[in-house]
């Protein structure tokens, strides 16, 4: 029995560092954005973000390839600085709000590329659609204390999708030639994390 007794102490002991490897954090909605850039009349971008999320991510510095992220984005929080456009891109066209009020972005698997950059790859599901996306990060950057006393770090990240995949699929073709609105909407996320 005593010998049982040391062998689970020893166990323990071993333990405590590997569950101490990681450290989760959540997501500071002030000091975070998720922008995105779509063609519009081929000759210039419309930019937009979305002014409400919410998120974490579960960090492990000794192996990144860990790394676990949730995000969701208030779809009706969607911001162009353009009222009447704003109004159109939460109805059926784009993101039918009413219907589906949130996007969501949940990780799948990790590669490492070098010491501060990561692919990450995970299901993003928008408008009741789920498709696979791979974001480029930068970071995680190293933790640094506020002076409020919270340990806190960033990241950055960049993806590019297609609209169509998700049922965004209004348009109108122009006298000229080509789109109204492009197809492929590129995306990018700065995110400052608070460890919990």
């Amino acid at each position: 029995m005593d010998r049982f007794k040391y062998l689970v102490l020893a166990l323990s002991v071993f333990a405590i560092p590997a569950l101490g490897l990681g450290a989760t954090y959540q997501i500071d909605p002030d000091h975070s954005s998720f922008q995105f850039k779509i063609r519009h009349l081929t000759v210039s971008n419309v930019r937009g973000h979305f002014d409400k999320m919410k998120g974490m991510a579960f960090i492990d510095d000794k192996d990144l390839t860990n790394l676990k992220v949730e995000v969701t984005l208030d779809a009706a929080s969607v911001n162009t600085a353009h009222a009447k456009r704003d109004e159109h891109l939460r109805n059926q066209d784009f993101f039918e709000t009413a219907k589906y009020p949130t996007i969501t972005f949940v990780s799948k698997r990790v590669v490492k590329l070098d010491q501060n950059k990561l692919k990450v790859t995970g299901d993003l599901t928008l408008r009741g659609v789920t498709r696979e996306v791979t974001v480029d990060v930068e970071g995680p950057t190293p933790e640094v204390k506020d002076p409020w006393g919270n340990f806190r770090r960033g990241a950055t990240g960049t993806t590019t999708i297609n609209r169509k995949d998700f049922g965004m699929t209004w348009n109108k073709v122009l006298d000229a030639g080509g789109l109204l609105v492009g197809e492929e909407v590129d995306i990018f996320v700065e995110v400052e994390l608070i460890r919990k």
